[in-house]
């Protein structure tokens, strides 16, 4: 129970101050998505939105779900965008590229923090009404 809280806690930090960033700085993000794309300055506060909106919706127990289905979605549908990060290293000198690499990682283990804090798992109806 306790870790499964702190795996909340950690997937709240990283979307509540991931989100925030989309809209302090959404130069820095524009720059993550590729250029070929259409509409990347919508794209990157729509996604700060979604962020937000789903590091809230962790708070609470009755939303707690549905917000890591979508952030689950969310994570897999920018992962490209990290991928072109890493492999134009060039493009962002102010993060190395063996932290860029690492980050690719990491998404693994955050998609793993979100399913699990998130009680996506197959549950025991009466189990789960226990542990809240």
């Amino acid at each position: 129970m306790l870790y499964k809280r702190i795996a909340l806690g950690i997937v709240f930090i990283w979307f509540a101050v991931g989100g925030s960033g989309h809209f302090i700085a959404p130069d820095f993000f524009i720059k993550i998505i590729p250029p070929d794309l259409p509409w990347r300055m919508p794209a990157v506060y729509i996604s700060g939105f979604f962020e937000l909106a789903g590091a809230l919706g962790l708070i609470f127990y009755r939303t707690r779900r549905m917000a890591g289905v979508g952030l689950l979605v969310l994570t897999i549908v920018v992962t490209p965008a990290n991928v072109y990060m890493w492999r134009n290293a060039a493009l962002f000198p102010m993060v190395s590229e063996t932290l860029l690499a690492f980050r690719l990682i990491l998404q693994i283990g955050l998609l793993a923090c979100i399913w699990w804090g998130s009680s996506l798992t197959p549950r025991n109806k009466a189990r789960s009404r226990s542990v809240k």
